[in-house]
């Protein structure tokens, strides 16, 4: 027999509530100017001798917020530095969400709705333009030594359409230390600066080994030249298979996936039609998603570690104080929640909600912001961290006054979600398991105390969280009509927003 469903107390329209893992790293250096047409951008009255900070971006693939608890480094990077505990991402597909965090711009306005050509990935990205608006571009301009080591975004890599597309270096980068089929960890090329360099299956060649080694050298260069730097490290890692360093290999023997009340849920009843029919986990199926999390644990040491090895680097330079550090993800992940085996499309916290976390210079230590941000916000604030003013087209806000403690007059209490789907291509890395959520389009919108979803086919969904953190109960039926009204309208100004409009919601 079912227990009872969660009381029906109706929540206050929307306050914030914060996640947010990032690790900022930045050194002192010089700065330069003027406005150009290409996304490189200054304040008035920047000058080459003004000192800026280093920073330093970690961002995982499909790191989940439960997976924090097994990085020691990352957890000492939340004591000394700032958590946003509402941090959601606008899409939770890979190729969507990294154009979004590299221009500030959701994903309706660059075009990049999925990972595959017509509607996304790597071509459409650069079709439009968008290569010459990120934050790379910007900082750069400005005196920046930049360098991307990892993954791109997919569909970087070569097809018969796009043959060269593996020694391409998008503008904006200094250095480039790209691979577009990495995801396990071995036999891989990388473009290493237009050049492609094969690296097989030993265990030098360890994709996150190697690229967290020339992160090392490349702050040690930066550094040594006197010149400010933003160093972006992309990992394929957690993506599924979950590859682990051969030391990590067999660590946690006894680990199981996190049993929340939402796991195997036992009523879905209430659900919308696409996830209504999903059967209840059978043992195996629990068996697999175990052996799943404990890959994903073992697989994020090599980060952890990572994360270690690039502050010690900083700080060994002397430039700890005058560089920030980001922690963050592209997206969360479901496994075993609402009877999902394990994937990460839909409109939940466990797949809109990851880590941002920040620290460096004027952050306080230790610090929880529970205002919310988005994943429009990381090229906004990293080009103010830099001394630029964000441009006009961007989406989203600088989260710099939220870091350094200032006073904010109105800041957003909403996050909005958009997801084009479903996509069957079996070539696509992302594509889910049978029962991992594949659900039709959506857009959702989620405030400190509801999540709204609108699909495409006319099903609705609404929590209040307030009282069903875990997203049991959908009483969208039950709900007051003025109020839905109300996230009826926000959905369609989000869906529809560009630039100042979208920051005013």
């Amino acid at each position: 027999m079912l227990g009872p469903r969660p009381p029906r107390r109706w929540p206050a329209a929307a306050l914030p509530a914060a996640v947010l893992a990032v690790v900022l790293v930045l050194a002192a250096c010089v700065g330069g100017g003027g406005k150009d047409g290409t996304g490189g951008r200054t304040s008035p009255g920047d000058d080459q001798r003004v000192k800026r900070p280093n920073i330093v971006y970690i961002l995982a693939d499909d790191l989940s917020w439960d997976l924090l608890d097994y990085m020691p480094n990352v957890k000492r990077l939340q004591k000394r530095g700032m958590t946003f505990s509402n941090y959601f991402v606008s899409d939770t597909l890979c190729c969507p969400s990294r154009a979004t965090i590299l221009t500030g711009k959701y994903p309706h306005n660059t075009g990049v709705r999925s990972n595959d050509p017509p509607k996304g990935g790597f071509q459409v990205f650069r079709d439009r333009g968008n290569e010459r608006d990120t934050f790379a571009v910007s900082l750069q301009k400005a005196g920046y030594r930049t360098a991307l080591m990892g993954k791109y975004l997919n569909g970087y890599e070569t097809t018969k359409e796009q043959g060269s597309s593996r020694t391409y270096v998008p503008p904006g980068w200094t250095e480039w230390q790209v691979t577009g089929l990495g995801y396990a960890n071995y036999n891989y090329r990388l473009n290493s600066n237009g050049i492609l360099v094969h690296h097989g299956r030993l265990p030098k060649d360890y994709l996150t080994s190697v690229i967290s080694a020339k992160g090392v050298d490349f702050i040690n260069r930066a550094s040594d030249a006197g010149q400010p730097f933003l160093l972006m490290m992309s990992t394929f890692t957690p993506h599924a298979p979950a590859t682990p360093a051969p030391e990590d290999a067999h660590k946690f023997p006894n680990l199981k996936a996190p049993r929340t009340p939402g796991f195997n849920e036992p009523d879905i009843s209430d659900k919308p039609a696409w996830l209504r029919k999903y059967p209840r986990l059978e043992p195996q199926q629990i068996r697999a998603i175990d052996r799943s999390f404990r890959q994903r644990v073992r697989s994020v040491q090599s980060i952890d570690r990572m994360v270690g090895a690039l502050q010690a680097a900083v700080d060994a330079k002397g430039a700890g104080d005058d560089t920030y550090f980001v922690f963050n993800s592209d997206n969360g992940y479901h496994l075993g929640q609402h009877r999902l085996v394990e994937g990460k499309l839909t409109a939940y916290d466990t797949d809109i909600r990851v880590p941002l976390i920040v620290a460096g210079p004027g952050v306080p230590a230790g610090k929880t912001e529970r205002r919310f941000a988005q994943n429009t916000d990381i090229c906004p604030t990293f080009e103010k961290l830099a001394g630029l003013e964000p441009a006009e087209s961007a989406d989203g806000r600088s989260l710099v006054p939220l870091l350094h403690g200032r006073q904010v007059p109105r800041w957003r209490t909403t996050a909005f979600i958009e997801h084009l789907g479903p996509n069957y291509r079996h070539d696509d890395p992302d594509l889910p398991k049978k029962y991992g959520g594949n659900p039709p389009t959506y857009r959702a919108v989620r405030t400190a105390n509801e999540l709204y979803v609108e699909y495409e086919n006319g099903d609705r969904e609404y929590y209040d969280l307030a009282n069903d953190p875990w997203e049991l109960a959908n009483i969208h039926d039950q709900a007051p009509e003025a109020r839905k009204a109300e996230l009826r309208s926000l959905v369609a100004s989000y869906g529809e927003c560009a630039g100042a409009d979208c920051r005013d919601l």
